[in-house]
């Protein structure tokens, strides 16, 4: 297997590394509260998906 016969200098591995970086977040409105949320996801403030109840969440007054 043929091998590199010299080292890649830092400029060079960092230039190619240049193009690995991290997309924005895609953020949805829920239809059900109007909250940010991503697609694809219970809300995290309602706990809907798709018009069901996914995840339970407590009212912020029954907390306090």
């Amino acid at each position: 297997m043929p091998l590199p016969k010299r080292r890649h200098s830092n400029q060079r591995t960092r230039l190619r590394r240049t193009h690995y970086k991290l997309g924005t977040i895609t953020v949805t409105e829920c239809p059900r509260c109007h909250e940010a949320c991503m697609p694809h996801r219970a809300c995290p403030s309602c706990g809907f998906y798709r018009g069901r109840q996914i995840i339970k969440i407590k009212s912020k007054k029954t907390e306090e």
